[in-house]
């Protein structure tokens, strides 16, 4: 956690806006064929000729969104690129370029920013899109990072939040909740090192967990998934802010109601055995927690048998008429009003 006081350490000043541009871009390719103009001009230019351009634009801050005590800048770098990939997939759509914005304070050194700009450069290699432009700035205080990700789909393959009809099944990629506890280790190990700087956490118990809060993945694989099972999602949204708050995402959209099943919610048996040991209710951890991802999406009713036993999915509710509100049908079997207590910046800022 502690900061190499020998590293050589270079001042972004000594470099300038410009030759730090250059430094930082100089070996970047691009491989799309999408992509005429990268980086080095006013605007990158890009041709998707008859398909569909989606774009997504995501703010990174620090104190608010991540905290470097315990994130390293490499994956720092990789993970503001997933989350703004997630939402590319999350319209069903092939992610193909991102634009990279960074404002920084003067404690950071230019080896800081190579740092987070390898985890950027790995992520667009992993999922292969090409970094096609940016901004860099200073900052009065730490570090802020916005990316732009745009991606091509074909028109009739477009999926949006508002297409769910009331006979609709819920489903969900993947397993939800690790990410936050993820999170919640690491808070607990940052104060324990607080008091103790000696202490040498051993967090192996907890690896499935800290991954997914420091490297999550986008399911750019979920759109292939369900074209070889020959299925449309009629909606799709992914997993940040929280499951319950996507759901109603999904149902106001939508203009619809759900019934969510707790017996039916994925969970990682690393997830059920922290949550137990920080005395933290499962339901409440993966209906509330944020930051893992995946995507929730509805099918038609049709669709049932063909998903069924995919061990990538899982059906965790039908949706209803709107009339009928927004429920968790829990183990007991009784229904309780869904509320959204997931992640939101602003009304956790202001409090």
């Amino acid at each position: 956690m502690l900061e190499d006081k020998n590293q050589e350490r270079t001042s972004l000043s000594s470099l300038g806006e410009f030759g730090l541009i250059d430094h930082l871009t100089k070996d970047i390719e691009t491989n799309q064929s999408t992509t005429l103009k990268g980086i080095g001009d006013d605007a990158a230019v890009l041709d998707f000729k008859d398909k569909r351009t989606v774009v997504s634009t995501d703010m990174l801050v620090e104190g608010v969104h991540f905290d470097l005590s315990y994130m390293p800048l490499k994956h720092l770098g990789y993970k503001a690129v997933v989350v703004n990939i997630s939402d590319i997939c999350a319209m069903n759509a092939k992610p193909t370029q991102i634009t990279v914005s960074i404002a920084v304070s003067n404690r950071f050194p230019l080896e800081a920013l190579e740092e987070l700009y390898s985890g950027i450069r790995h992520a667009a290699k992993v999922y292969d899109v090409d970094i096609v432009g940016g901004d860099t700035t200073s900052s009065q205080k730490g570090m802020i990072l916005s990316i732009t990700a745009i991606g091509e789909v074909e028109e009739d393959d477009v999926v949006y939040r508002s297409g769910a009809t009331n006979t609709d099944l819920l489903v969900v990629s993947g397993d939800i909740g690790a990410a936050y506890m993820g999170l919640q280790v690491l808070e607990r190990e940052k104060q324990v090192f607080e008091v103790n700087p000696n202490n040498q956490p051993d967090l192996e118990a907890y690896d499935y967990l800290i991954e997914r809060q420091l490297k999550p993945e986008a399911r750019k694989d979920v759109k292939g998934l369900l074209k070889e099972l020959e299925i449309k999602p009629t909606a799709m949204i992914d997993v940040s802010d929280g499951l319950s708050s996507e759901i109603m995402h999904l149902c106001k959209q939508s203009k619809v109601g759900c019934d969510l099943y707790e017996e039916k919610l994925p969970l990682d048996p690393q997830l059920i055995n922290v949550c137990e040991e920080f005395n933290l209710d499962i339901t409440t951890v993966a209906l509330s927690g944020g930051e893992d991802y995946e995507l929730l999406f509805t099918i038609k009713m049709d669709d049932f048998e063909k998903i069924k036993a995919n061990p990538n999915f899982t059906i965790i509710g039908h949706m209803t008429e709107e009339r009928g509100g927004i429920h968790l049908v829990t183990r007991a079997n009784t229904k309780i009003a869904l509320k959204a207590r997931g992640w939101d910046a602003i009304s956790e800022d202001e409090e």
